[in-house]
């Protein structure tokens, strides 16, 4: 307790902004139509992930819950032991081989992920060797009352994850967020203290919330 400074929690020391590894590169963001059949879900994924290379990127990022379809039914039918890899983890065993055979970074956009008894909102990224650079799991968790348009409850069978993500990768240091995380400008404030070149949201939004967010969130 005697260490607890909240005031620097809130606005913690800034780092020197590192000298970008790259000044100009090319980014894919592909947006991915999910089926209920994973093994096309990750296929798909494959495919587009393939394309973009094809194309020159250097670093592609995927939509939020792109293997699953995104509903509390759902996760814990499709979640994976990331940790454990391999067969356990059939999604990330994916983004991994396909960034070590085009050398490419990949913002993985999330899948749900089980360790022990609980269930994350995940986002694995790897790096050009194929290696696991960091996991970052979904902090603020999406639980929406909007009577007549939109419910959902993430909390019902999703645990919030604990820790801000800064990467450093052969495109720059990035900061990792998941959807709602983008809410919270507290989250890319620390980001940036911590010398971030570019921030990575993966969303899945409604279309509800989803344009505010989007246009005037981002924005900001």
């Amino acid at each position: 307790a005697s260490s607890f400074k909240p005031e620097q929690a809130r606005a913690p020391p800034a780092v020197p902004l590192p000298k970008p590894p790259v000044t100009k590169f090319k980014i894919a963001l592909c947006q991915i139509t999910v089926t209920t059949d994973k093994e096309r879900n990750i296929a798909h994924a494959r495919k587009m992930i393939e394309e973009a290379a094809a194309k020159g990127a250097k670093l592609v990022v995927l939509p939020e819950i792109w293997n699953s379809p995104y509903s509390n039914d759902s996760f814990p039918a499709y979640a994976e032991d990331i940790d454990a890899g391999g067969d356990a983890s059939p999604s990330t065993a994916m983004l991994s081989e396909v960034a070590r055979l085009l050398k490419i970074t990949i913002v993985g956009g999330s899948v749900p992920e089980r360790s022990g008894d609980r269930l994350y909102n995940t986002c694995c990224i790897f790096g050009s060797d194929g290696k696991l650079k960091a996991k970052h799991r979904k902090i603020h968790l999406f639980d929406i009352d909007i009577p007549g348009k939109i419910t959902f409850m993430e909390s019902k069978t999703l645990t919030a994850g604990e820790t801000p993500t800064v990467v450093d990768t052969d495109v720059g240091r990035i900061g990792v967020g998941i959807c709602y995380d983008i809410r919270f400008q507290e989250l890319a404030m620390i980001y940036a203290a911590r010398g971030a070149h570019l921030l990575c949201y993966p969303g899945a939004f409604n279309m509800t919330t989803g344009p505010l967010h989007w246009e005037l969130l981002q924005r900001a």
